[in-house]
């Protein structure tokens, strides 16, 4: 499993770091002191965990993770403990306090390779059109949806919300496995917690710090991070 750490104490990386070395599975690729670089190395290496620590120099742990494209596994990492409610709303998989302890990281740690789901390449399901039919069941009701319906796709954790005419089923798959599966010229990854249809695009307005917010027709408002709304623009130009 690949992790990163951002963390801007180079004391608090080197302990971290040597406590990572009794966990053979895991294979550190890279490491950052701020934001800033924290985004660009997660993006480069793509890693399947990372340690984050909440109070970094120009922004924090939770504006970086909005800022991201790939969103792997999240293990926060800080002196203070009032963040914890916050942090597991944002879906992260645990919340280490400083300094960290052996015992409480080894049950991160293992919680992290539980859940890990190694990509295999030769076994890659290919992607779905807009005109694939799909079978969603949401408890005891069940539907045969074309994609091209599905106007919105929101995280819930390990799950899903398929947004589509009135309906709003939740399924057992993750943002990240629907995103490699989706044609990624129409379903669009706004955010961390959301991906869109851009052909339900009803309005495009600005946003804080040259972000934008997309209204969709069906009502719902999508804030797209900034680093997405780069994307975003060079994906909808001529």
């Amino acid at each position: 499993m690949k992790i990163c750490i951002i963390e801007d104490s180079r004391l608090a990386r080197l302990e971290l770091k040597h406590l990572l070395t009794k966990f053979p599975e895991l294979e550190l690729v890279g490491e950052a002191e701020n934001a800033e670089e924290g985004i660009i190395l997660i993006e480069e290496h793509r890693p399947d965990l990372l340690f984050l620590d909440i109070h970094l120099p120009q922004k924090n742990g939770f504006e970086l993770l909005e800022e991201l494209g790939h969103t792997p596994q999240v293990i926060f990492t800080t002196a203070y403990d009032q963040y914890a409610l916050k942090a597991f709303e944002r879906n992260a998989l645990d919340y280490l306090m400083k300094p960290i302890e052996e015992n409480r990281l080894r049950q991160a740690v293992e919680k992290a390779l539980a859940n890990h789901q190694p990509a295999k390449p030769a076994a890659a399901s290919p992607l779905l059109s807009e005109e694939d039919r799909v079978f969603v069941k949401d408890g005891e009701r069940c539907w045969f949806v074309t994609l091209k319906q599905v106007r919105l796709i929101e995280s819930n954790g390990n799950y899903a919300f398929l947004y589509f005419d009135q309906e709003r089923p939740c399924i057992l798959k993750s943002l990240n496995y629907l995103e490699g599966r989706l044609n990624p010229k129409v379903f669009f990854r706004a955010n961390r917690q959301q991906i869109i249809n851009v052909n339900y695009i009803e309005q495009i307005n600005p946003w804080f710090s040259g972000s934008i917010k997309l209204q969709l027709r069906g009502g719902e408002e999508v804030e797209v991070s900034r680093r997405q709304t780069q994307v975003f623009k060079e994906l909808m130009s001529l």
